[in-house]
């Protein structure tokens, strides 16, 4: 049989005293909550701010904040410089497409164009779009007419999105396009 004291041994424990289980206890409970302050200083990545940084001054926020563009409505006059001039006498409509530019500017225009917008399936024939120079994918498409090429490039066919996915694009710089495109696969 066991005696009683090799009993206590096996079971005694660590706190002995009553100072000693107070302590116990307040460290459970300060000790897991300063890991998780810590923690989440960590993950936010929380800094203190310098005020003396010129990038958050009054002027510095006022520029970041600024907007972008300011909408005008018939027959307001604007509180800044206009952007693009127009003729005296003469509007200037909201959507109104800017005449595509001709020459060896509105060229490399276009070309820009067509590398940001339509490259990326045109150059390689992704998801079945006909390949820039192959003239026998593109011949059924040029004998149908630029209508439905025009058609099929402002609104979309298959996989390709309206406009190549470009939506800012104005139809006449999307036609350009389709111009250069067949100009380049006959």
């Amino acid at each position: 049989m066991v005696s009683s004291s090799e009993d206590d041994e096996d079971h005694s424990s660590v706190i002995k005293t009553p100072s000693q289980l107070a302590t116990a206890v307040v460290a459970a409970f300060v000790f897991p909550v300063a890991v998780f302050m810590l923690l989440g200083h960590f993950v936010t990545g929380e800094r203190a701010i310098d005020p003396a940084n010129p990038a958050y001054s009054d002027e510095a926020v006022a520029k970041r904040l600024k907007p972008v563009g300011e909408l005008l409505l018939a027959g307001e006059a604007s509180l800044a410089e206009p952007q693009s001039p127009v003729a005296p006498g003469q509007t200037q409509v909201a959507g109104e497409a800017s005449p595509t530019p001709t020459g060896e500017a509105g060229e490399e225009k276009i070309k820009t164009i067509y590398t940001a917008s339509c490259a990326a399936c045109h150059a390689s024939g992704a998801a079945g779009a006909p390949k820039l120079g192959d003239k026998a994918a593109w011949a059924p498409r040029i004998k149908a007419g630029s209508e439905g090429l025009y058609n099929s490039a402002l609104n979309g066919k298959n996989a390709m999105p309206p406009k190549g996915g470009n939506a800012s694009l104005s139809d006449a710089d999307v036609k350009a396009v389709v111009d250069y495109m067949v100009s380049q696969s006959k």
